[in-house]
């Protein structure tokens, strides 16, 4: 429920904010929440949220706690060729993770979607709709929302292993093997053939050859 009211400008609103923003992201994502919703809950005018945060996608960086501009990502990623995207995104996230003198928000939020429902809304909110799907967009390919979403599963099962789990040699491997190793799976949920590859049916019968029907004479008794 909105808190009635608008509080002025002073200390404490930008925490206030914050706060109001998380619970406006985990109770409707981040497609469902306003800055109008987030005002409200915060009890300051729309105005003054633009005025700290900028836009509602630069809010839900810092409500998350993770130091990331999304315009400079998606320039630098998509900035060079296509085929390369997947590595680019690799190495643009373990510069940033591997990076961080205190992992523990992003080790707490990942650790908190497992087992809480709003925390993983708040990580395939950032990951699937603000990061690969802007990305997957921009690459002009069909089935976007699926690729988002392959290529978010990809990040979250590295994620774990490299910074929750902590799983040998990926824990402690140098970016660039990791960026070798995930980048070209990146690659292909992000431009590549998403297609089932075309089989057989069993049920459909080949015509023999002149070959199979010889073979088939010589077997008869």
């Amino acid at each position: 429920m909105p808190r009635t009211g608008r509080r002025p400008g002073r200390s404490g609103t930008r925490e206030a904010i914050l706060a109001a923003a998380r619970e406006s992201f985990t109770a409707s994502g981040y497609d469902g929440a306003s800055i109008r919703d987030i005002a409200g809950r915060a009890g300051v005018d729309p105005a003054l949220v633009h005025h700290y945060y900028g836009t509602k996608h630069e809010l839900f960086i810092a409500a998350v706690e993770l130091p990331l501009d999304m315009t400079v990502v998606l320039e630098r990623i998509l900035a060079g060729e296509p085929d390369r995207v997947g590595e680019r995104l690799v190495a643009m996230l373990l510069s940033v993770w591997d990076g961080q003198a205190d992992r523990s928000p992003l080790i707490a939020l990942v650790r908190s979607a497992v087992s809480s429902d709003e925390a993983a809304r708040m990580l395939r909110e950032f990951l699937v709709s603000v990061l690969f799907a802007r990305i997957a967009e921009r690459l002009g390919l069909p089935d976007s929302r699926l690729r988002a979403s392959l290529a978010a599963s990809q990040i979250i099962g590295l994620l774990i292993a490299r910074y929750v789990v902590r799983i040998e040699p990926i824990a402690s491997a140098p970016p660039p093997v990791v960026i070798a190793a995930v980048g070209p799976n990146l690659q292909r949920y992000l431009t590549g053939d998403l297609a089932p590859p075309d089989r057989p049916d069993p049920e459909r019968e080949v015509p023999a050859t002149p070959g199979d029907r010889q073979a088939r004479a010589a077997e008869r008794p």
